[in-house]
């Protein structure tokens, strides 16, 4: 067998019994780009099957453990196995209280907390559903929780509640906010450039659709006491043929995060009502997520956060579709998440499995 084509080292079991410190630098140095997640997915279902007091199920590359102690409440527990492609940062070290690393942010430190738990809390007072799965940092069709939704949606909707492990420094971020994209359209008239009167340049004209963008003044909204800081960006500006003629059309894609409070029908017509005189193509929309804080008020006093808006999509808004109140709690700074220096303080990564652990006992 060639070297390209030999199979990968063999890696040791991940130790749920570890420190969590330690468990997070075992994920970390397990590679698990977006697409690639079978080996950490086999590592964390060998791990969870070990546990008398789950039953496990693997979905492809997404792992789903459950208690069954008929307690009066299900809460779901859910972190992404995925990372984003590698940039010099593996494998992990542990250097000024932070554990560094491809993913260790974003979110193989939320995940080591998720599963610590799993094998520590063996009787919580309310029963759980584990999620770890996989495709979360590229196109939503591809993301596990969504397959999940699905084509399994009872794994999640007998939830009365669920904490996706997103980073959030340790506090709490609820809800979260709406995407839509749109592409819009400045029609022009094609000519020769040697002759470019004859024509009329639809690139020229966008001037005035990127001018009414940088003179507009996003919202904000406030929602169950959060303020959600609204935002409307372009994201690409796309004209032009051929390099002697002018362009007749230019397509102007935005990009519009909109607070929890409007649903999709009203992002849409607030983003066509700012651009009336053009022809203007939804692409697009991703419903947001409301706090509903007043359904996860224990869990928030049990965290000890003050709650904050999350500004950003998060996989919340799946939950929230199900009709399951959610929120984002989990170590690391979002900030963080995708850069080449991410890490996670080893304070924030013992502060959640403290706060989570006394609540599920």
């Amino acid at each position: 067998m060639s070297p390209a084509h030999a199979p990968a080292p063999a890696l040791p079991p991940l130790d749920l019994t570890a420190d969590v410190v330690d468990l997070t630098r075992a994920l970390v140095d397990l590679p698990s780009e977006s697409g690639d997640e079978a080996r950490i997915a086999d590592a964390v279902a060998r791990a969870l099957s070990a546990l008398d007091h789950l039953t496990v199920e693997r979905l492809g590359n997404s792992v789903v453990a459950r208690s069954d102690l008929g307690r009066a409440q299900r809460a779901v527990i859910a972190g992404h196995l995925d990372t984003v492609p590698a940039a010099g940062n593996l494998p992990s070290r542990l250097a000024d209280g932070k554990v560094h690393g491809l993913g260790a942010c974003d979110m193989k430190g939320g995940v080591a907390v998720a599963l610590r738990l799993a094998a520590a809390v063996a009787a919580p007072v309310r029963d759980v559903t584990y999620v770890f799965y996989e495709c979360e940092e590229v196109e939503g069709e591809r993301n596990g929780l969504h397959r999940i939704a699905a084509d399994r949606p009872a794994l999640l909707a007998d939830a009365d509640l669920a904490i996706l492990m997103e980073p959030s420094d340790a506090g709490v971020e609820a809800g979260c906010q709406g995407i839509l994209t749109a592409d819009i359209v400045v029609r022009g008239e094609r000519a020769h450039t040697a002759r470019a009167w004859k024509g009329v340049n639809a690139a020229h004209k966008a001037a005035r659709v990127l001018q009414r963008l940088d003179d507009h003044v996003p919202e904000r909204v406030v929602v169950d006491g959060l303020e959600y800081r609204e935002g409307l960006s372009a994201v690409s500006v796309r004209a032009g043929v051929a390099g002697n003629v002018v362009p007749d059309e230019c397509v102007v894609t935005v990009n519009c995060r909109f607070a929890p409070g409007r649903s999709a029908e009203q992002a849409e017509a607030y983003v066509r009502g700012l651009f009336p005189e053009y022809e203007v193509r939804v692409t697009e929309v991703v419903p947001g997520a409301p706090p509903r804080l007043e359904q996860v008020a224990g869990l928030v006093d049990a965290l000890g956060a003050r709650p904050r808006p999350k500004l950003g999509w998060t996989d919340v808004a799946r939950f929230a579709a199900l009709g399951v109140p959610a929120l984002n709690y989990g170590p690391g700074d979002p900030s963080l998440a995708h850069t080449a220096g991410e890490y996670v303080p080893v304070e924030q990564l013992r502060e959640c499995e403290k706060r989570l652990t006394n609540w599920l006992r």
